[in-house]
């Protein structure tokens, strides 16, 4: 599964002005996130999240990865599953 995380901060038309679209961009500027993640995180469905993030590819601002853990792995875990996965993957904080 693939994992997405913003490059740069785009410009956004209209149809994507909505509070949903700017959690995504917000979420990606701080650390890789997949589909599902960005669907749980956002309140749309996957695919409103695939056609937004589609957009945010053929504007040259994602930067995207093969996902270090199985998602499968996790996602059976539910809601305790998806919080483990963001701490393995997101870097330690430095102090």
């Amino acid at each position: 599964m693939k994992e997405y995380r913003l490059a740069a901060w785009p410009e956004l038309a209209p149809p994507f002005h909505r509070t949903a679209f700017r959690r995504m961009l917000s979420d990606m500027s701080h650390r890789h996130m997949t589909l599902p993640q960005l669907s749980e995180s956002s309140g749309l469905r996957r695919h409103e999240v695939k056609s937004f993030v589609e957009m945010l590819e053929a504007r040259g601002v994602l930067v995207e990865r093969e996902s270090l853990v199985p998602d499968s792995l996790f996602w059976s875990l539910g809601p305790l599953g998806g919080w483990i996965k963001r701490a393995m993957s997101s870097p330690p904080n430095s102090r």
